[in-house]
């Protein structure tokens, strides 16, 4: 007896049609997908299950559903925050099972982080400045949580002074699931303090919009974290 193929349920095909109407550009953010009753006629599934695929497109962020006499469905707008979030859950999830180690998330780092500081020295604004000093921290007086806070806050701010939305949206997530390999008890004396030295000296790279030093300073960061957490 051969196996066969279980066929997906009727609201996953219909919430899968819709995604690649959405994801392919022919319905647009903003754009109000056709109502109910027409979707139901259109694929021929009953009304509870094109219910069913909505809620499944909206759990993703792909639409919002609105109420009352102008409600319905629409395409949502790219949010970078959520989809940030969504790469977040599937980094934690790879390293958690072992098959992504801190080596792996550091070479993603440096891959990402030093060319960032670039851009930022040549594209920043005053508003990035004040924000990056507003992530300094203080090495001998704030606690270890403060102080794995404004890291990456820091990283987060400099993403997001390149102009480049996209660094950010990739950036983001690594920092949330490197805490607990950067944290260690083997980290040498006076890890912190040479953390603080580093963003301060890429603060000053940054403030005077000189790209090239900022390329420098951010790969001695990187090289120092990696020889710090080194087994």
């Amino acid at each position: 007896m051969t196996g066969s193929t279980v066929r997906p349920p009727a609201y996953q095909l219909l919430a899968d049609e819709l995604r690649a109407e959405i994801t392919s550009g022919r319905l647009q953010p903003g754009e109000r997908l056709p109502p109910e009753p027409e979707l139901c006629v259109r694929t021929g599934v009953s009304r509870s299950t094109v219910r069913e695929a909505l809620r499944l497109l909206a759990s993703q962020h792909l639409i919002v559903t609105t109420r009352g006499v102008t409600g319905g469905s629409f395409v949502a707008h790219p949010d970078a925050e959520q989809l940030s979030e969504a790469l977040s859950t599937g980094l934690t999830l790879l390293t958690n099972s072992a098959e992504v180690g801190f080596a792996d998330l550091l070479q993603l780092r440096r891959a990402l982080e030093v060319p960032a500081a670039g851009l930022a020295a040549e594209h920043r604004s005053d508003s990035h400045l004040i924000e990056l000093r507003g992530a300094l921290f203080d090495p001998h007086l704030d606690e270890l949580s403060t102080m794995m806070h404004a890291h990456a806050a820091f990283h987060s701010i400099m993403a997001s002074a390149t102009g480049n939305p996209l660094f950010e949206l990739v950036t983001r997530p690594l920092y949330t699931v490197t805490y607990g390999e950067e944290v260690v008890e083997a980290l040498p004396a006076g890890y912190w303090t040479r953390i603080d030295a580093d963003h301060r000296e890429m603060l000053t790279c940054i403030r005077n919009r000189d790209a090239e030093q900022a390329l420098v300073a951010s790969r001695r960061h990187l090289d120092y974290i990696a020889s710090a957490n080194a087994v």
